[in-house]
């Protein structure tokens, strides 16, 4: 029987970036055991944990060392290793010398070429303690730095200087070292409450270890924790928190012993819109904001300390004092912004640079209206709010509000228009345009909104392809990918029907740039496909499925979803498979055929003849419904053709000795195969 033991890696560092923490932690984790899997290594099971102070991963029940496995190489040929005499050859010798052995130790097996000489044996498995320090050092080569960092003088480097490093299997420490440091069975506990070193027995006495040091090893655990402390305070300051999920892993990845705190602001300060408060102190501060039960904001915060002080009021009056004036900056923005109308920023514009290839913002905005113009029809938007919307949409970035916080654009383009006396639905759109701002948002509810944000992620993907800033494996400086996933999901979701390649011609047409339009297109289209097939995928849509609706060149995002939709449903008729199995066959026959029309005067058999009229009437009547975009109705309607088509391929020859009945044939597999490419490809479908 294997033996078995626990495996404890941690690797101690000074304080990891907090927003980097939990992919750190988890590529950790990933890349350990994916080498140990590789390595042939099994373990019952494994748990990771993340402080801002450490990476580390246990290994339940892991073999302590890798099977022994039978092994036969092949050498040269029986020929070619043996004189005429019998003697052995250099090549047979320099093979038993590379194989561990001896010449007659070698056997002879016979192949299809004929006999060789071969090693067969069994070669023994490492252990953990040989294996590890490579699966360490590529892991660690592998972790997702975009900015390594250097310390002392050491040819080494990483995000943050390492400071210690533990391993053990099962109370014995591996020898290993990585990054400058030897490891130990010696990890530490919290910088202040328990800064002496904590020695670990075992790897299961690892997590009840570091607590007694005043350590939440496990992030889940400890964010828990997180949660349920401000929870807590809240209640005690007569509200509920805001709990937004980032800012709770961010703290999380800033502490390992949370104590929460709760501090006050001046009423004053809630004149100001709550956005601006919100992001002050939540973006800003990382400070847990409180509501009351119509959603207003109390004058109270609540923060996370990463130790129990044993004066917590001097800490909360610390905490007011850094608050106080970040809030009195926001106010004498918010005051100062108001005192001319909104309008009023945008001719600044034109001196804000947008991408240096691109102009300007402010040729920006004029391009956006006209897209804007040419997309009001299929969105339903009012022609003048749209053209006022676009004039207004980026003047926001010219105020002082959002110059200090930039994550309010375009909230507070709303908010200055509404005080300026702009229509509501103006208003609203200058907000909405950045929607959704993320995986999830909300879409833009007004027409307005919708047409003004399709408008400006179209200009941005059509201008960023034109100059050739295309995103590259995980580098999108211009977040193009979530633009096209935005301008999917509000075509989609909203119901609206646009066809994007006579769009995206215009659009590109508009940019100030010489550029390869027509390729930038191809390239724009294929991109826009691509986040496409993402996204349907994430609602079930399956890639066969997918692709059979890409195949027919559709470019209205809203079409395709329709079609896909009509596609599920055909594939649970049991007709689907056989039609799609007859359609792959078709393809293949016409693979080099061109295009033709069959002539019903040169048809001979009975089953031709039926498919010939099967497939006239689908035609016509497919043709019908898919013009009134009655595609599941088309679909199942084509059910029809399975016992023709059936019966065609099982009685007809189609490539006869007469030339002309053979090209009559293929024009009908032809007609059939343009039917079956109608509404989407059947021939990708399963079958």
């Amino acid at each position: 029987m294997t033996d078995r033991a626990d495996l404890l890696l941690e690797l101690g560092t000074e304080e990891l970036p907090p927003k980097a923490l939990p992919a750190l932690s988890a590529a950790f984790s990933e890349g350990i055991l994916k080498g140990l899997s590789d390595a042939g290594l099994d373990f019952e099971d494994a748990r990771s944990f993340a402080t801002p102070r450490r990476l580390a991963l246990l290994v339940r029940r892991l073999q302590t060392a890798q099977p022994d496995r039978e092994v036969e190489r092949r050498g040269p040929a029986k020929s070619a290793a043996f004189t005429v005499a019998g003697e052995p050859t250099q090549a047979a010798t320099g093979f038993a010398r590379s194989s561990g052995v001896s010449v007659p130790e070698l056997i002879t097996i016979e192949t299809d070429k004929g006999e060789y000489l071969a090693y067969r044996g069994v070669e023994p498995g490492q252990s953990v303690s040989a294996i590890l320090p490579d699966i360490l050092e590529e892991t660690i080569k592998r972790l997702p730095i975009p900015k390594r960092m250097r310390w002392s003088d050491l040819d080494v480097s990483f995000v943050r200087p390492a400071q210690w490093l533990v391993a053990l299997l099962g109370e014995q420490v591996v020898p290993i070292e990585t990054l400058g440091v030897k490891a130990g069975r010696v990890t530490r506990g919290h910088r202040f409450h328990a800064p002496g070193a904590v020695e670990i027995p075992l790897p299961s006495e690892y997590e009840s270890r570091l607590e007694k040091a005043y350590v939440i090893a496990d992030f889940a655990k400890r964010r828990d924790r997180v949660q349920e402390l401000v929870l807590a305070a809240a209640q005690e300051l007569g509200g509920s928190v805001i709990l937004d999920e980032a800012l709770l892993d961010e703290v999380t990845a800033l502490l390992e012993w949370p104590v929460p705190i709760t501090g006050h602001f001046e009423e004053r300060f809630l004149e100001m819109p709550k956005e601006v408060l919100v992001t002050a102190l939540q973006e800003h501060q990382r400070y847990f904001c409180v509501e009351n039960e119509q959603g207003h904001l109390l004058p109270a915060f609540i923060t996370l300390s990463n130790l129990q002080s044993k004066d917590p009021l001097q800490v909360q009056t610390g905490n007011e004092r850094v608050v106080r004036p970040r809030l009195e900056d926001a106010m004498f923005f918010w005051s100062q912004d108001r005192k001319k109308p909104l309008a009023d920023f945008a001719s600044g514009l034109d001196q804000v640079t947008f991408v240096k290839e691109l102009g300007s913002v402010g040729d920006k905005v004029r391009r956006v209206a006209q897209v804007a113009a040419l997309l009001a029809p299929a969105t339903g938007a009012e022609a003048a709010k749209v053209a006022r919307a676009a004039e207004l949409a980026k003047a926001d970035l010219l105020t002082d509000m959002v110059f200090e916080f930039t994550e309010l654009q375009g909230v507070m383009g709303r908010y200055y228009a509404l005080a300026a006396g702009e229509d509501a639905e103006v208003a609203q759109a200058l907000d909405e345009q950045y929607q959704p701002r993320f995986a999830g948002d909300e879409l833009p509810q007004t027409m307005t909104g919708r047409t003004l944000a399709l408008a400006d992620k179209l200009d941005t993907l059509a201008g960023i392809f034109a100059i050739g800033k295309r995103p590259t494996g995980d580098r999108d400086p211009y977040a193009l990918r979530r633009a096209a996933l935005g301008l999917l999901r509000i075509l989609v979701e909203t119901g609206a029907s646009v066809d994007l390649q006579p769009l995206l011609r215009e659009t590109l047409a508009l940019q100030p740039v010489e550029a390869d339009r027509a390729e930038a297109e191809q390239a724009l289209l294929a991109f826009i496909s691509d986040r496409a097939r993402g996204y349907f995928a994430e609602q079930g849509v399956s890639a066969d499925v997918f692709e059979s609706v890409r195949a027919t060149g559709i470019t209205d995002p809203l079409d395709m979803s329709l079609r896909i939709k009509a596609v599920q449903s055909f594939l649970n008729r049991p007709e689907a498979e056989a039609l799609a199995a007859a359609h792959k066959r078709v393809r293949n026959i016409l693979k080099d055929v061109a295009a033709g029309t069959s002539d019903a005067g040169l048809l001979r058999e009975a089953e031709e003849k039926e498919l010939h009229t099967v497939t006239q009437q689908l035609l016509a009547e497919v043709t019908e419904l898919e013009a009134a975009g009655r595609y599941e109705d088309a679909l199942a309607s084509m059910a029809a053709l399975r016992a023709p088509v059936d019966a065609f391929f099982d009685a007809v020859m189609v490539m006869d000795e007469d030339m002309a009945v053979r090209n009559n044939r293929l024009a009908l597999l032809s007609e059939l195969d343009r039917l079956c490419r109608s509404v989407a490809d059947i021939s990708c479908l399963p079958g």
